[in-house]
């Protein structure tokens, strides 16, 4: 299925939320929940691209039907204008072609693919992987390069070879190197999408095609006023907004974790999604109350007591 949003140089959209999943509070997948955040998300929060079933979607601790129903709920809701990428990352390479079928046949827009985690695969392996997941569909890939949690970089010669692949389309990019991520830009046409929130600003300059976000649960439509005016040629207000929305970046990213702090800041604002799964565990009081100043900081409106 063809990406409602996307574009020549931005093919999964600009504005992408890597969505959680929200759960009942016995621990059950709260599907009526998942319709209302993906709703939210594009409606409210002006995403035009949503992860779903990526890390911070708690990928892995939600079985294999429960994300192809997470991701027919999420289509249903927004993807007549939203972007849907289906997660379909994991360190066993047939189990991931697996998910990756299972997101083509549900109607996923596109798909994000981890490098293989704690596996530490040689690059021989790594082009291999990825080239095996994007061989598997039809769908456009993008690759998610996150040594900080996998363990090992997808080194520039590996991403050019990728980047030939002609359904390998786009990097989401953890590792933080502005300047090897330009060089890949400039000797490619991989679309780079900002996956650090600490730096969208930054990865914009460089040229990045948009930001796959975790703060975008609260601040989505700060951040997509933000790209829309660096790319107008408004750097200075660009820069308020970076400066405005950094202690909500700080509240979430720099605790407890994107999965679990993005999770009590939609409760504050009024958008309930439940508990975490383990290992993952709540966040303690005293997170919440940093977190609460945190998003007041950064202008979020609470809705919560």
């Amino acid at each position: 299925m063809a990406s409602p949003t996307g574009t020549t140089d931005a093919p999964f959209g600009r504005m992408l939320t890597a969505m959680v999943t929200p759960f009942t509070p016995d621990g059950a997948v709260d599907y009526d929940a998942v319709r209302r955040l993906a709703t939210y998300l594009v409606d409210e929060q002006r995403n035009d691209g949503l992860i779903v079933s990526g890390t911070t979607g708690e990928s892995p601790t939600t079985s294999d039907d429960e994300k192809e129903r997470i991701l027919r709920t999420v289509l249903e809701a927004v993807g007549d204008r939203a972007t849907v990428v289906a997660g379909a990352g994991t360190n066993d390479t047939h189990h991931s072609i697996s998910l990756a079928k299972a997101a083509a046949r549900a109607g996923a827009h596109g798909l994000l693919v981890v490098t293989p985690y704690y596996s530490k695969p040689p690059q021989e392996g790594l082009y291999q992987h990825f080239a095996a997941v994007a061989d598997a569909t039809g769908l456009p890939v993008m690759l998610y390069d996150i040594p900080g949690r996998s363990g090992v970089p997808i080194k520039i010669e590996t991403l050019i070879r990728l980047a030939q692949h002609e359904r390998i389309v786009a990097v989401k990019d953890a590792k933080g190197d502005l300047f090897l991520g330009g060089q890949v830009m400039a000797m490619t046409d991989l679309a780079f999408y900002s996956g650090d929130d600490l730096l969208n600003l930054p990865w914009l300059s460089v040229g990045a095609a948009g930001f796959v976000s975790v703060v975008g649960h609260v601040v989505g439509a700060d951040l997509a006023r933000m790209i829309d005016l660096y790319r107008n040629g408004d750097v200075v207000q660009a820069l308020a907004v970076h400066r405005q929305v950094a202690p909500v970046v700080e509240g979430i990213m720099m605790s407890a974790g994107g999965a679990i702090m993005a999770k009590a800041a939609l409760g504050m604002v009024g958008v309930p999604v439940g508990p975490v799964r383990l290992p993952l565990v709540a966040a303690t009081e005293k997170q919440i109350a940093e977190l609460r100043a945190c998003l007041v900081a950064g202008g979020v409106k609470l809705t919560d007591a």
